[in-house]
């Protein structure tokens, strides 16, 4: 395990520079210099597009692709990158699974994480220290709660995040505005628990937007920042005293926090001229220095006034005298289970989350066996008389076409999937491949039991071919279409994590599949190139209906339109009516769906590992030449390690999880 040494973080004339899209260049952080040592609670602040969430990523490794850094980082003197289980990093976004209880949720990450050979009773030991580090022991058998289970508090939520992190005992904790979207008691309780965190002798660095007087009290040292660039750094009980002696003094009953960010936010200048403008507002006149100035006056006084301060002088000396002191080097190296357990752990979390949220499959069985139970009704015993040929064949159509389509339904519940493994890969929980096996695993007793159940009630209400194999194929032709539905449904929603976005893809590739599958154009009347080749044989519906049309067809003797005239063998309608090759084997078009489940997930797989290495890569590379294309036109020079910073994992999950927002 890791954790038996502390963690002493510096930063020095730290710069971030992002790329446009244009080619310019913006300075998000100018050269910043503090340090955060153990023991200690690190507040970040400022108002928005400060830079404090830059800061942040910055010293948690995790930019975006398109920033670069200038700077030293060192972590206990020396430049190391951050590893999984050295540093934690808590998002703002409290990603849990909402079907698990709060200490299922803990126990369930300590066996992803813990090493095998590791008793399960000092795991267990270990899962109820952390509950009881976190105060959650009265909530520790509530489930998380999800849209139709009733569960735990949304500050119990955040310390559960916090739980998960700290269950490896990291030295260095980052947290993403863990007060954000709480009442003020919960804010205070998380800030409490993270303070005696950092007493236990934690490095604990958090960005904080708008903390309470009570919660102000708690941190140790404040990074005030404005426009990228710091205004006042050291203890945060001192930074009265500097407001004061910069002539900006707190007054008298106000929280010290909403001054201090009144001080170094421009936008209450441009509310104030707005109100005034637009709703002729008159202000009475008041005392306090920061109403007889502009903001952008204040900031630059406060600039300059921290920049030949007192802290500013200790805050650089403090640095120089860290970064001389050459201390252990901190590898966590991530989760230290097998692949294997990881892999067992994962699909047996997953089953349960399955088993007990009735919108993840409870609810798509209903509706399937409604669906086939009007399909058994509409089609009932449909027989073999010549109106049967185009009755069977239609029903094959929607049973394969429209039923299976309605998996695209589960698509929220698989981007929920998507948000966990997010939040966990971003900390090295576990590795992309145990998480696809697992959710492939978990996810088939469930389809199994979905098509067996609403493919039986369909079978033999509508009476189709009798004979158990011809019944089995069916089913199993049901299962195998409506599982490529899921693993193309998962694939989409690793690169696409909107809701409305995904479903809205899913259904157009799952509409187009279904026009060149043979039932509304037959397969020689559909245009060969493009539709017929290849887009026809990528089409799991085209090899469902082949199958099926041989499977309840061949061998079946149908009546003429006549009674004179001789009956129609079922072979010669595959051939002349449906256009179906009967010298090819219904089980092989079986075999083509089969394995498409295992190619879309590898795509899924694939989709994951090139979001996590190669886009990042390739949008640093462009950056990248942006900005040498951008300087050479200027004939200006750019820093070597401004263009030497590489994307990482952190910056794909991070942009992920950000879903596109801004930095603050």
């Amino acid at each position: 395990m890791i954790g038996d040494v502390s963690a002493r973080l510096t930063w020095k004339d730290l710069t971030v520079m992002v790329t446009l899209s244009n080619g310019e260049t913006q300075n998000v952080l100018e050269g910043l210099t503090g340090y955060a040592e153990p023991g200690t609670f690190t507040a970040l602040m400022g108002p928005s597009g400060s830079g404090k969430s830059t800061l942040l990523d910055a010293l948690s490794s995790r930019l975006a692709a398109n920033a670069f850094l200038s700077g030293t980082i060192l972590l206990n003197g020396r430049k190391a990158k951050l590893s999984f289980g050295t540093a934690a990093y808590v998002t703002q976004d409290d990603n849990l699974i909402g079907t698990l209880t709060v200490r299922e949720t803990i126990s369930y990450s300590a066996r992803l994480r813990l090493p095998d050979k590791m008793a399960w009773s000092d795991k267990r030991a270990l899962v109820e220290s952390t509950i009881v580090a976190m105060g959650l022991q009265d909530c520790a058998d509530t489930v998380i709660g999800n849209w139709h289970l009733r569960g735990i508090s949304g500050g119990e939520k955040r310390r559960v995040s916090i739980a998960l992190e700290i269950l490896m005992r990291p030295r260095l904790l980052f947290l993403d505005e863990p007060t954000s979207g709480l009442d003020s008691a919960s804010a205070f309780f998380v800030t409490q628990t993270l303070r005696a965190l950092a007493r236990d002798g934690r490095t604990v660095i958090a960005s904080i937007h708008q903390p309470s007087s009570e919660v102000f009290e708690l941190f140790d040292q404040l990074y005030l920042l404005s426009g990228g660039k710091t205004v006042y750094f050291g203890h945060a009980s001192e930074a009265y005293e500097f407001f004061a002696q910069a002539g900006f003094p707190c007054p008298a009953l106000r929280n010290p926090s909403d001054h201090f960010l009144r001080c170094v936010n421009s936008d209450f200048d441009k509310v104030k001229s707005t109100l005034k403008g637009s709703m002729k507002l008159k202000f009475e006149a008041s005392d306090d220095p920061i109403d007889k100035i502009t903001t952008a006056e204040a900031i630059k006084t406060l600039l300059e006034f921290y920049r030949t301060s007192q802290q500013s002088y200790a805050a650089r000396q403090k640095v120089d005298e860290i970064s001389k002191v050459k201390g252990t080097v901190l590898d966590g190296g991530g989760s230290q289970a097998s692949f294997v357990m990881q892999t067992y752990i994962l699909t047996k979390r997953s089953f349960i989350n399955m088993l007990r949220d009735f919108g993840y499959y409870w609810l798509r069985l209903v509706i399937y066996i409604v669906v086939t139970l009007c399909i058994g009704t509409i089609y009932f015993n449909v027989g073999t008389g010549y109106n049967s040929i185009l009755a069977r064949g239609s029903c094959a159509s929607f049973v394969f076409g429209f039923v299976t389509f309605m998996s695209i339904g589960g698509f929220p519940s698989f981007v929920e999937d998507m948000k966990v493994f997010q939040r966990e890969r971003l900390n090295g929980h576990y590795g992309v491949l145990g998480f696809v096996i697992s959710n492939t695993i978990s996810a088939t007793p469930f389809l199994i039991l979905i098509t067996f159940l609403s493919g039986t009630i369909c079978y033999f209400m509508v009476s189709l071919h009798p004979g158990f194999l011809h019944y089995l194929f069916f089913v199993l032709c049901l299962y195998a279409s409506v599982t490529v539905v899921e693993s193309l449904m998962m694939a989409i929603a690793s690169v696409v994590p909107n809701f409305l976005m995904g479903i809205i893809i899913g259904a157009g590739i799952q509409g187009i599949f279904m026009l060149v599958s043979g039932y509304f154009r037959l397969p020689h009347d559909i245009p060969k190139p493009v539709w017929r080749y290849p887009m026809s044989y990528i089409s799991f519906h085209f090899w469902a209906l082949q199958g099926q049309y041989q499977n309840d067809l061949r061998g079946l003797v149908f009546d003429n339109q006549t009674p004179d005239l001789p009956k129609i063998p079922g072979e010669y309608i595959l051939e002349n009516v449906f256009q179906i090759d009967v010298s090819r084997s219904k089980w092989v078009d079986l075999c083509v769906i089969l394995s498409m489940i295992v190619i879309y997930r590898i795509i899924f797989f694939i989709m994951i590992k090139i979001n996590e290495d190669v886009t990042p890569w390739v949008r640093g590379y462009l950056a990248r030449r942006r900005m040498q294309k951008k300087s050479g036109a200027q004939n200006t020079t750019i820093a070597p390690d401004l263009l030497s910073q590489s994307p990482s994992l952190r910056a794909y999950i991070s942009s992920q999880t950000k879903n596109g927002t801004s930095k603050r």
